[in-house]
């Protein structure tokens, strides 16, 4: 194989749309109960109510705006791709990351398919790598095409000179 130069570049390809609606419940999933809480001590207890008012009227402003806002923002962000040489991903919303992965420091390649994701017809690529940074997660991906690209990582890496560390 030739010893090709892996530079810092964006990714190509977008995630699924559907990503979109996983996100957007997630956030669902941290709004909702939180607001149930300061409801519920707002309604039980007068003496918290100075500030679970105040704490109320900010949730009912900033979490709707999180939980549509986050998701599209993190849909315009997150892309990846996958070549012959590395993976390339780029994620976040508020804080923004782009990795890249030479295939020949790629340990492991998984697909994970938890429920919400599986529900909405989705799945994430994990590629563990020899690196202080953690593994790539590429979430938002349509479940063939997770399968597809990590089947093909590995036939890369297993023809790929080195031992990954």
């Amino acid at each position: 194989m030739v010893n090709r130069e892996v530079l810092l570049r964006p990714p190509r390809y977008r995630v699924e749309r559907r990503a979109i609606l996983l996100w957007a419940a997630r956030a669902l999933g941290v709004v909702l109960p939180l607001a149930g809480a300061l409801a519920a001590a707002h309604a039980l207890w007068d003496a918290v109510r100075p500030w679970t008012g105040p704490g109320l009227l900010a949730l009912a402003v900033a979490g709707p705006v999180y939980a549509t806002g986050m998701p599209l923002w993190r849909y315009a962000v997150h892309r990846w791709e996958t070549t012959d040489d590395a993976v390339y991903a780029a994620a976040g919303w508020f804080v923004r990351e782009w990795r890249i992965a030479p295939v020949s420091r790629i340990q492991t390649v998984d697909t994970v398919r938890g429920p919400f994701e599986q529900l909405l017809g989705l799945s994430t690529l994990t590629v563990t790598t020899a690196s202080s940074g953690g593994a790539i997660r590429i979430s938002g991906l349509d479940p063939q095409q997770a399968t597809r690209a990590a089947e093909r990582l590995s036939e890369i890496t297993g023809r790929t000179p080195g031992d990954a560390t």
